[in-house]
C-alpha cells in the first residue's frame, strides 16, 4: 500500500541535529533533482532576499522564513514526521506510534514536498519555506518540475499494491499515477451530514483522514482496491460510500473517490 500525504505549510523548525544529507534520504533516485532545487532556493534567498520575499510570497513579517532558506543546507535536520506539523499531522499523530504501526508508516506514507518531492516520515529534513505552485528562478513553477520527476520513483513505489491518495489540488500535481495504476488509486472526501444534508468541510477534512490513515496503520490491513477498502474502513467504524469512478482525458480509470461522511466535527 501507498500512501500519499502532502505537506504542511508550518514547520517545526529543528534546534539541533546535523545538517541535511541527501544520501540519507529515501527516494535516492531524486537526489540530481533535489539538489537543483536547493541550490536554486538556497541561492535566491541569499543573494537577493527582497526578490525571494516576492518569488515565494511573504511579507515583511516573513523575514525569517527567508533567511532560514538560505541557511537550510547547514541548518539541524529531524524526521520528517517531527518537522511537517498542522491539522492532518496533529491528528494522524506519527510520533505517537510504536511498534509494527511506526513500522508500516515508514513503508507506507510518502509526503509531498517542494523542496525535495517526496519524503518518507523518518526521512531527516530541515524545515524549509516552499509552496509548489511557486516559480523558482532556474527551476521554473516547482509543481511541473517534481512531476517530470516523480514517476521514475513512485509507480515502483506504488507497484500492484492499491494506492491511497489524500494529498491537496497543488500537490496532487506533482504525480499523477500512470493509467496502469489508475483503477487501484482511491481519493477521499469527507462530507459533514446534518439530517439529509451533506456539506464538504475543510478544516475537519484533514483532521479526519488524518485519523483513517492512523487507523489503517495501527490495524495493518492492505485492502487491495478501492472498494475493499471502503469495507474495511466500515469495519474500522468509518461510514463510507463508494463515489464515481474517476477518468482521466482518455477515458481510461484513473481511480475511485470514495465518500466519508462525518455526522461529528
Amino acid at each position: 500500500m501507498l500512501i500519499l500525504l502532502p505537506p504542511s505549510e508550518g514547520k517545526a523548525a529543528p534546534r539541533r541535529g546535523k545538517p541535511l544529507a541527501l544520501d540519507a534520504l529515501d527516494f535516492a533516485g531524486l537526489a540530481g533533482a533535489r539538489t537543483a532545487v536547493l541550490e536554486a532556493l538556497v541561492d535566491l534567498c541569499a543573494t537577493d532576499p527582497a526578490k525571494a520575499a516576492e518569488v515565494l510570497g511573504l511579507g515583511p513579517t516573513q523575514a525569517a522564513h527567508v533567511d532560514a532558506n538560505a541557511a537550510l543546507l547547514g541548518a539541524p535536520a529531524a524526521r520528517a514526521d517531527r518537522v511537517y506539523t498542522g491539522v492532518l499531522y496533529d491528528a494522524l499523530g506519527l510520533t505517537e506510534l510504536e511498534g509494527p504501526a511506526r513500522t508500516r508508516a515508514t513503508r507506507w506514507l510518502a509526503i509531498m514536498s517542494s523542496a525535495f518531492g517526496v519524503v518518507r516520515p523518518n526521512d531527516p529534513i530541515p524545515a524549509y519555506r516552499l509552496s509548489g505552485d511557486t516559480n523558482l528562478p532556474g527551476i521554473g513553477i516547482v509543481s511541473s518540475f517534481w512531476r517530470d520527476h516523480l514517476d521514475a520513483v513512485l509507480t515502483p513505489a506504488a507497484g500492484n499494491g492499491l494506492v491511497v491518495d489524500l494529498r491537496s489540488g497543488m500537490y496532487a500535481g506533482f504525480w499523477r499515477p500512470p493509467a496502469a495504476i489508475g483503477p487501484k488509486v482511491a481519493t477521499m472526501r469527507v462530507l459533514h451530514e446534518v439530517g439529509t444534508e451533506r456539506k464538504v468541510v475543510s478544516h475537519f477534512n484533514k483532521a479526519t483522514k488524518g485519523r483513517i490513515v492512523r487507523d489503517l496503520l495501527l490495524d495493518g490491513s492492505k485492502p487491495r482496491t478501492p472498494a475493499a477498502l471502503a469495507e474495511h474502513l466500515g469495519g474500522l467504524g468509518w461510514h463510507v460510500e463508494l463515489g464515481q469512478p474517476k477518468l482521466d482525458r482518455s477515458g481510461t480509470g484513473a481511480g475511485q473517490q470514495l465518500d466519508v461522511i462525518v455526522r461529528e466535527l
